[in-house]
């Protein structure tokens, strides 16, 4: 017997986190890089989709997934969190502990954000360099319809 229960509130919906997954895939065969994976999270850190294309190794999920949590937890890019702290090995590793190693500090994880720059998810990609991996997360981001950014002041759409 169903129940009548309280919904919860959805800022990242399945359909934006596929069209965010197709748009970046579609970038990624457009410019021609190898296999990628992809991981998109809502704001709680909880994954809503992510897809591994054919030839990707087993360890690109853990990768990109922990590249979008890095930059959901610390509300910037996940390059710009290796780049901030790259003198302090000790925060990384200390942050990459308490998060379960589920932090990677490479760039490829960019935050998803709403109208008023409040970060609602991110996107994590790897299998390509870690440039190209964060221009598809944008790419992806973009094709949804959604705003993104590295940090703020920074560059942001």
């Amino acid at each position: 017997m169903a129940m009548n229960i309280f919904m919860c509130s959805v800022q990242l919906s399945r359909e934006q986190a596929r069209a965010i997954l197709d748009g970046a895939r579609a970038q990624a065969r457009k410019v021609g890089l190898p296999p990628l994976t992809l991981a998109v999270l809502d704001g709680g850190g909880h994954l809503v989709a992510a897809e591994r294309e054919d030839g990707c190794a087993p360890l690109r999920f853990p990768v990109a997934q922990g590249k979008a949590y890095a930059a959901l937890g610390m509300g910037i890019a996940s390059g710009i969190i290796g780049e901030r702290n790259i003198e302090r090995p000790a925060f990384l590793a200390s942050v990459a502990a308490a998060s379960k190693g589920h932090f990677v500090p490479v760039a490829g994880g960019v935050p998803i954000l709403d109208g008023e720059q409040c970060v609602i998810g991110a996107v994590g990609v790897s299998g390509a360099s870690s440039e190209e991996d964060q221009q598809v997360a944008i790419a992806g981001i973009k094709a949804a319809d959604l705003h993104w950014g590295l940090a703020p002041g920074g560059e942001e759409h």
